[in-house]
């Protein structure tokens, strides 16, 4: 397993796609299932039927889309906590992952892990984790497994701008490149990170440059245009699956909900909120496009959100019906330290 010792030529960010009418609407309503799914669980929520952490994922729903249509069979996935838009853009059904949410049995993971930690091997979706940054070091292992077995399989990794600043990322950035790596590290810059605006928290706000002591090449996406993401999706697959080693996508993008259900979200003002909805939401510019290009008219796209929304609703009558893990679960899937004379 020789690693290379080119360095390839970095890429420029890539034009946004020229989307077909069937990849327009397609993405429309993949957005617009993330969009209602994160609603509907907000409300759960709010009626106390979703215990401990909820981080949603309202505004952010272009990069998942867009990434995982640049996709093959067999590449995988793994990202951190803010994680149910992943999972249904893996094609995960929408009544397992409201079902875990609310900790029932039918839930994908058997409703013990909950919001942050759920799991999918039939759709090759490794988590959901809590731990800030974890998951980068898991998703570098996994490419290494990729490399190894020679499946010309990539792993996107998905990670926050304030996850980037954490100390195993680094780690994990050397490996891959002086192994090569095939992981595309995905960072989901919000901007706000917990709390704090990047321009507070990092010398170096450039994300796409956080790479350069190791050599890895980075570019800087739209992630408010689902069209762009996947133009850098496919650039940075074809990047890994021709051996250059690992890439970076540094995602601007914008959560319009706080870090957590629990987080207000002071540390910025509504009207930048409504400034970003109003001028660079990513369902709203799909939208647009089909209807300036006469793709769709307004009854066929409110015909498109019912659907959606019923299928949601179905979700949380699920989940709410489900019934819970028996109690003899408690210990199921749980390693026991072996007592001496066990």
């Amino acid at each position: 397993m020789a690693k290379s010792t080119k360095k390839a030529a970095a890429p420029k960010t890539p034009a946004p796609l020229d989307y077909s009418k069937d990849q327009e609407l397609n993405a429309y309503r993949e957005m617009l299932l993330i969009r209602r799914f994160e609603e509907k669980a907000g409300q759960l929520y709010g009626m106390g039927l979703i215990g401990g952490f909820c981080h949603l994922y309202i505004g952010q729903e272009a990069v998942v889309t867009g990434m995982q249509a640049a996709l093959i069979e067999g590449d995988q996935v793994i990202t951190a906590y803010r994680d149910h838009g992943h999972m249904l853009a893996c094609g995960m059904e929408p009544r397992g992952v409201m079902a875990e949410l609310t900790g029932r049995q039918g839930g994908y993971s058997r409703g013990k892990g909950g919001s942050m930690h759920m799991f999918s091997k039939e759709k090759n979706f490794y988590g959901g984790h809590g731990i800030v940054g974890a998951q980068v070091s898991l998703g570098t292992g996994i490419a290494f497994n990729n490399l190894y077995r020679e499946n010309g399989n990539v792993c996107l990794t998905y990670f926050g701008d304030g996850a980037s600043n954490q100390g195993q990322v680094y780690e994990s950035f050397n490996m891959a490149k002086l192994w090569g790596l095939p992981v595309v590290f995905v960072i989901e810059n919000n901007r706000y990170a917990m709390g704090t605006s990047v321009q507070r928290s990092s010398a170096l706000t450039e994300f796409s440059k956080r790479g350069c002591s190791f050599n890895i090449p980075g570019i800087e996406v739209d992630g408010m245009d689902v069209r762009a993401v996947q133009a850098a999706g496919d650039l940075a697959t074809d990047w890994c699956r021709s051996g250059k080693g690992p890439i970076i996508l540094d995602m601007q993008t914008y959560r319009y909900r706080g870090h957590s259900m629990s987080d207000p979200a002071k540390y910025r003002s509504k009207d930048e909120v409504q400034k970003m909805r109003a001028e660079n939401d990513p369902i709203e510019r799909v939208k647009q496009r089909v209807l300036e290009k006469q793709w769709a008219s307004e009854d066929d796209l409110k015909a498109i959100d019912k659907d959606v929304r019923a299928v949601v609703a179905d979700s949380a009558d699920f989940a709410q019906n489900d019934p819970e893990p028996d109690a003899s679960e408690l210990y199921t899937d749980i390693l026991l330290p072996v007592t001496e004379g066990a």
